[in-house]
């Protein structure tokens, strides 16, 4: 398992353009992997209205949990995906 820490700096948080994005690239890869908001409330990335009922606003620090695969190019890729979208 590989779990990373990032703070959400898009204005308008995890919106629907993101979030189509973001369930895209990770259908892609072939590890599980999971959004965890400091409130425990999470949801696995590949389900888009799941992601969207995590209501992840600008300023909102998550945990991006990746188990299985090729865990540590995938953690690398979803990382990426987050500073260059999110």
């Amino acid at each position: 398992m590989k779990k990373f820490v990032y703070t959400i700096t898009d204005p308008v948080g995890i919106h629907a353009r993101p979030a189509g994005l973001l369930v895209k690239e990770a259908k892609a890869l072939d590890s599980t992997i999971t959004l965890e908001r400091a409130d425990g409330k999470s949801a696995v990335v590949t389900k888009l209205m799941a992601i969207m009922g995590l209501s992840i606003k600008q300023g909102d620090t998550i945990s991006v949990i990746v188990e299985g695969g090729s865990e540590d190019a995938n953690a690398a890729a979803m990382e990426q995906f987050f500073k260059d979208n999110l």
